[in-house]
């Protein structure tokens, strides 16, 4: 842990030191959990909560930056605006992938594709989704689930989904609706799986 004083000097430090645990908390239970609904039910937890955090903070980033994005900033604007982005992207392991994918300068439409509808992005809403999905249809026992048949519903609408279209009808709305879902999704697997039926 850090000694006094540290924290207000290096504020990374500490950072790096959590996310550091963070992960090796994660590869120790993945990799010695018996797979088992146990295993199912964190892993459905982990990518529900990756899914409503990446979509609280595309909306946060998109928001602040509307009128930047409808190109009505200055060069020296879009220049610093260049760091945000890229502290996003930093922010959930992106940045690499970014440059990755789209061998380009940084644009605020592609950060939005990459964190919303790119499935191959372990970060993104679609990702989350399918993980959702996969580890919910172990765990159901019922051919016709309700809460299977709301994330499949929410999953195919990240699938098909294109980004011009979600930045036309409006991105603030989109993602207002989409945490909206989620959080049913959340209350629907709680009475599911986890409420005990009264006799």
């Amino acid at each position: 842990m850090l000694k006094a004083g540290e924290f207000e000097r290096d504020p990374a430090q500490f950072f790096e030191w959590v996310k550091f645990r963070s992960h090796l908390s994660r590869g120790v239970t993945v990799g010695t959990m018996l797979i088992d609904e146990a295993l199912h039910f964190m892993r459905l937890g982990t990518f529900l909560e990756r899914a409503d955090n990446t979509a609280r903070l595309v909306d946060v980033k998109f928001h602040a930056v509307q009128s930047d994005f409808f190109g009505t900033a200055s060069e020296k604007d879009q220049e610093y605006d260049f760091y945000h982005w890229s502290a996003i992207l930093r922010s959930v392991s992106g940045f690499e992938v970014y440059r990755k994918v789209y061998r380009d300068v940084i644009k605020p439409e592609r950060v939005g594709e990459l964190l919303i509808l790119r499935p191959d992005m372990p970060r993104s809403m679609h990702a989350s989704l399918n993980e959702v999905v996969s580890n919910l249809e172990l765990v159901t026992s019922e051919t016709h689930s309700e809460t299977l048949r709301r994330a499949g519903r929410l999953r195919a609408d990240l699938k098909y989904g294109r980004i011009d279209e979600i930045l036309a009808t409006g991105l603030h709305a989109y993602l207002t609706q989409f945490l909206d879902r989620v959080n049913d999704l959340g209350a629907h697997i709680s009475r599911e799986f986890l409420v005990p039926v009264s006799a």
